[in-house]
């Protein structure tokens, strides 16, 4: 049997992939691969719900999957990578706007300028890393230039706001319904 972390990165994979009318030949696996090994730290209080529901999706892969595990099992011990970040926010977006949640996903790796690094292009680890670490210790621009959701104009500096009220200062700027 397959290991059970290829099967749940399968699952991630999944749920998101998108050629958005591009060969269906396009693979993003070593982007979304390098992703899911990246941690996800969260700095401003409120993230830390976006760990969790990152978090979660072991869960819902656990019970999609019909696998039974132990809560306490060492698949729940590793911390959120930035792609179950991503992936459970994605999924929260898509529920308070009229887009899917793989639109948000592959949205926010636009925002992040990494939506183009599929597999048939040379795939910079060092930019992924470089690019997600700007967006994990809040190093864009106070409006959000170089993170999930950039704005043209904010009275807030975007360093310092919980990322669902990022989202939904975006979403109100670009009329998501």
């Amino acid at each position: 049997m397959e290991p059970l972390e290829n099967l749940y990165f399968n699952w991630l994979y999944a749920k998101v992939n998108d050629t958005r009318g591009r060969s269906p030949s396009l693979n993003f696996g070593k982007l979304l691969g390098e992703l899911h090994r990246i941690e996800y730290v969260w700095l401003i209080s409120g993230d830390d719900s976006r760990a969790e529901d990152g978090i979660e999706l072991r869960s819902d892969f656990l019970v999609n999957s019909g696998l039974d595990l132990a809560r306490d099992d060492a698949f729940f011990s590793d911390p959120c990578s930035v792609l179950e970040m991503l992936v459970a926010f994605s999924s929260r977006a898509a529920f308070a706007t009229d887009e899917s949640s793989r639109w948000w996903f592959w949205r926010m790796l636009e925002n992040l300028g990494l939506s183009e690094m599929h597999d048939g292009t040379r795939v910079n680890l060092e930019v992924v890393r470089a690019v997600t670490g700007i967006f994990i210790w809040r190093q864009y621009d106070r409006r959000g230039t170089g993170g999930l959701f950039p704005l043209m104009r904010s009275r807030n500096d975007q360093r310092e706001v919980e990322i669902w009220y990022q989202f939904s200062e975006y979403t109100f700027e670009n009329d998501f319904g």
